[in-house]
């Protein structure tokens, strides 16, 4: 994901860790889309934002805050991070062998997108319904990943404008 700093412009939300996080999530980006005008698929923006919230609601212990930043790139992208404490990368995303790209250069992360094969993913109908989340977040996503972050780690998604 580019450096979220670069974004033209940015928004950053402390969520509660619990449930209560993904409707309220669902309906920042919901609402900071329309009040934007940014041109991307607002349903899959909502849909892979609440995966992220309710995974680390769900995955993480502790009651700090989960952080929830969106942003606009230069490149037109809408990017959304989704930070929590607990250093360990989301299962799905752990495969070495995934990382691809600039994010894969520069340290933790690992992405898939749309616009490259992923062979090794299951068809979606035969996974277990735990699960699905990440495999959506890499399916509907230009790039998907993680970072390491000082606190734990971020895990994050863009996807294109139009």
């Amino acid at each position: 994901m580019p450096d979220p700093a670069s974004a033209i412009a940015s928004w950053r939300f402390a969520l509660p860790h619990t449930p209560v996080a993904v409707p309220l999530a669902r309906a920042l980006v919901r609402n900071t889309l329309a009040d934007t005008g940014t041109p991307v698929d607002r349903h899959a923006a909502e849909l892979l934002t609440a995966e992220l919230v309710a995974n680390a609601v769900q995955h993480t212990d502790g009651d700090e805050p989960i952080e929830l930043v969106m942003g606009l790139a230069p490149t037109g992208q809408w990017q959304v991070e989704v930070h929590d404490r607990d250093p360990a990368p989301p299962a799905a995303l752990r495969d070495p062998g995934a990382q691809s790209g600039p994010e894969a250069q520069n340290g933790p992360g690992a992405q898939d997108g749309p616009d490259r094969p992923n062979s090794g993913a299951p068809d979606p109908r035969e996974v277990p319904e735990r699960g699905r989340g990440l495999q959506l977040l890499r399916t509907l996503s230009a790039e998907a990943g993680y970072r390491s972050t000082p606190e734990g780690k971020a895990v994050w998604f863009t996807l294109r404008a139009g």
